[in-house]
């Protein structure tokens, strides 16, 4: 997809006399932060997207926060805002968001594009569930009228790619983690979905033999201290029809669809 973004920069350049422009703003230091916020600029700079990023100190103050979000809102070169979660606990995240022009959240967290989501309507769709389907589709998975098990319910993840997998005909349930029987709930999916944060939760014994199994989550193993899933990799690949890694599946995913996001909203705002 990256490749492809970069063949097509060229023409949107000419077309549009500039690159698109994402600003991403980092508060603070923290170190997954920090990383995340380095492999947005590399990613930009792969597709030919300028990338701006603002870092700011922990103890920036909300109302400064809330001022330069709308500074970037009223500048035209700007065509993507992206605010790093989480925030510093004195900041509120929902007042972040909801300050950001919807037809710049590139990250699809504005509430009017969630409300458009729900209602079927066109809107920037968060990048990690849009990832998502996108594999399933990109494997050649059918997704109408399957299965699907959700496990996880926050508005990141699990309601989102719970809607956008009804929306292609799935037939879905949501669990979570304090679902009752959750083994028997997940071992009837066709397409499993695990986003709740909690290391190799899902396991063999809850997997149906040729399941589909996305791993939306990223932890790090309380005994080795690598990074791992929500699933048991190592233990479950040999039953799972295909199932993504962590690291290395739907992480790197998520960061070019936001790369795909940033382009929509600046081709929406430049027509």
């Amino acid at each position: 997809m990256k490749a492809e973004m970069a063949e097509n920069m060229p023409k949107l350049i000419e077309e549009y006399g500039r690159a698109p422009h994402l600003v991403v703003i980092l508060v603070g230091d923290n170190p997954a932060s920090v990383s995340y916020v380095t492999g947005k600029a590399k990613a930009s700079e792969a597709v030919g997207i300028k990338n701006t990023t603002i870092r700011k100190p922990a103890d920036i103050t909300e109302a400064e926060l809330l001022g330069l979000i709308e500074e970037l809102n009223a500048d035209d070169s700007v065509d993507g805002i992206l605010v790093q979660l989480p925030l510093p606990k004195h900041i509120s995240e929902a007042k972040v968001i909801a300050t950001i022009s919807q037809e710049k959240d590139v990250d699809g967290f504005h509430p009017l594009n969630v409300a458009a989501l729900w209602q079927k309507q066109p809107c920037t769709v968060a990048c990690t569930p849009l990832g998502v389907i996108k594999m399933l589709k990109e494997a050649g998975i059918e997704i109408a009228g399957k299965r699907a098990v959700v496990v996880g319910r926050s508005n990141i993840v699990g309601l989102p790619v719970s809607k956008l997998l009804l929306d292609e005909n799935a037939t879905v349930t949501m669990a979570h983690s304090r679902t009752a029987n959750l083994a028997e709930i997940t071992r009837q999916a066709e397409i499993l979905v695990v986003a709740v944060g909690r290391p190799r939760m899902i396991t063999a014994d809850m997997v149906a033999p040729g399941a589909v199994v996305i791993d939306v989550g990223v932890n790090r193993d309380p005994e080795t201290g690598k990074l791992c899933g929500d699933v048991d990799f190592a233990n479950i690949e040999p039953i799972a029809s295909v199932i993504t890694p962590v690291p290395g599946g739907v992480g790197p995913m998520t960061i070019t669809m936001l790369m795909q996001n940033t382009i929509d909203c600046f081709k929406a705002r430049c027509k």
